[in-house]
């Protein structure tokens, strides 16, 4: 039964993120910690782990589509890396309830931004970095990475707009690219964690494979709903401020 829970839990994780391309990882903690019954920092261990592989899988999709802009996610995730060791050595150190507590109030932040159109980015423009630009990146990335490891979250709802921000990439070349920082985010703090006992290795595991399947489940679905995607962010983000709630709820 709890194998089941676990793929089941993962399957559900990669679906959403198939789906609308993000808010896997803000899901993923929630069932750890009430469905599957995992404590505070095992289950952001965990998930950062099962989330990291699911962006390194669906990575490879992008990448034979020429949809990753190499050179600017090695600056921001290099940069990044540097902040998700930062922020999740501090998230460690906090209570475990208290960092529950401070993951919905970044819950209810990314609701809010689901909310919102993305920016749609520019025209294509593959050229060499500017140091300009590329310091522009390094900074985003930095900030981004530090969210990401303190909350123990991949960071795609923050990652993809600060990618249109720094270089003004068109919008699926910032969701491919960020796929590489997502990954490489979640890796760092997993490792983090597992340093200190706090990853779970078979669940992660199970997580990981149901996510596969529900990943490709999701994104064979987006095919069919490309013309709904606003729409559903606007459920989904309904859904997240609902789980938030919760959270808060049995936090207090």
């Amino acid at each position: 039964m709890d194998v089941l829970l676990s793929l089941s839990s993962g399957g559900l994780v990669g679906f959403v993120l198939g789906l609308i391309g993000g808010g896997g990882s803000i899901i993923a903690t929630p069932l750890l910690l009430y469905a599957v019954g995992l404590s505070p920092h095992v289950a952001l261990g965990t998930g950062a782990l099962a989330v990291s592989a699911n962006a390194f899988v669906n990575l490879a999709g992008h990448a034979r589509t020429g949809n990753v802009r190499w050179s600017v996610a090695a600056v921001f995730s290099l940069a990044g890396v540097l902040g998700a060791f930062g922020g999740s050595t501090l998230g460690k150190a906090v209570d475990g309830e208290r960092l529950i507590l401070f993951f919905a109030g970044m819950m209810v932040v990314i609701g809010l931004a689901m909310l919102r159109p993305r920016p749609k980015g520019g025209a294509d423009a593959r050229a060499a970095m500017s140091p300009r630009m590329a310091a522009r990146t390094g900074g985003i990335g930095l900030c981004v990475g530090l969210l990401s490891g303190f909350f123990g979250i991949g960071g795609g709802f923050l990652i993809v707009p600060g990618l249109i921000l720094a270089t003004g990439m068109p919008m699926i070349q910032a969701v491919g690219t960020s796929l590489f920082a997502v990954g490489a985010f979640g890796l760092t703090t997993a490792l983090n964690y597992a340093a200190s006992g706090y990853v779970d290795w078979a669940v992660a595991g199970e997580f990981i494979a149901g996510g596969v399947l529900g990943g490709w489940i999701g994104m064979r679905l987006a095919l069919r709903l490309a013309g709904g995607r606003h729409a559903l962010n606007r459920i989904f983000a309904g859904i997240v401020f609902a789980v938030a709630a919760y959270i808060i709820w049995r936090s207090a």
